[in-house]
């Protein structure tokens, strides 16, 4: 008999100046590239279980060098894309994401984390399946893709920047598929 996905060990997934885990478990990544520019984007891709929150955890994997060379330096820029299929059997009407410096804290003002917090009109955030998206600051650093939908079996993109002005040896990023409440 195969394992089951819940017997899977967890793994670290390394790209560029950082590592991906699943290791908090309810979700598993299947690969991980690219170097985190807006050309060459960390591709994270995943399949979530269910409709509950998860957590990835990010590592920098190599020297921190704030704006440093990306791919070789850890430098706080993450030009992101999230490709998540959708495997519990529920559509999701919505999906959120959260940053936190602290596992469990949301992150706050002056821990330098966000989802590109200082441009005003961002242009790198985007998604396949929903039409518009929020960001919240303070006291949260959230970013809400609403207006879509994405069916069980169905894969997803989301396209956004971390910007991580105090680079991190580690910090995690939330994820909330949201199903239709009765």
């Amino acid at each position: 008999m195969a394992p089951s996905q819940a017997d899977e060990p967890h793994r670290v997934w390394v790209a560029g100046g950082y590592s991906f885990s699943d290791e908090l478990g309810g979700f598993h990544i299947t690969g991980a590239s690219g170097i985190g520019t807006r050309d060459d984007p960390f591709v994270i891709v995943e399949e979530l279980n269910s409709a509950t929150p998860v957590t990835l955890t990010i590592r920098a994997a190599k020297p921190i060098q704030p704006f440093g060379q990306a791919g070789i330096f850890a430098n706080g820029i993450l030009h992101m894309r999230i490709d998540v299929l959708n495997n519990g059997g529920q559509a999701w009407i919505e999906f959120q994401f959260e940053l936190q410096s602290v596992l469990g804290e949301p992150s706050g003002f002056g821990d330098g984390l966000s989802f590109d917090q200082a441009n005003r009109t961002p242009d790198a955030i985007s998604s396949s399946d929903f039409a518009d998206f929020d960001r919240e600051f303070e006291p949260y650093d959230r970013l809400l893709f609403k207006n879509g939908k994405i069916d069980p079996l169905k894969t997803a993109t989301f396209d956004f920047l971390i910007t991580d002005y105090a680079p991190k040896q580690r910090f995690y990023l939330v994820q909330e598929p949201r199903i239709p409440t009765g």
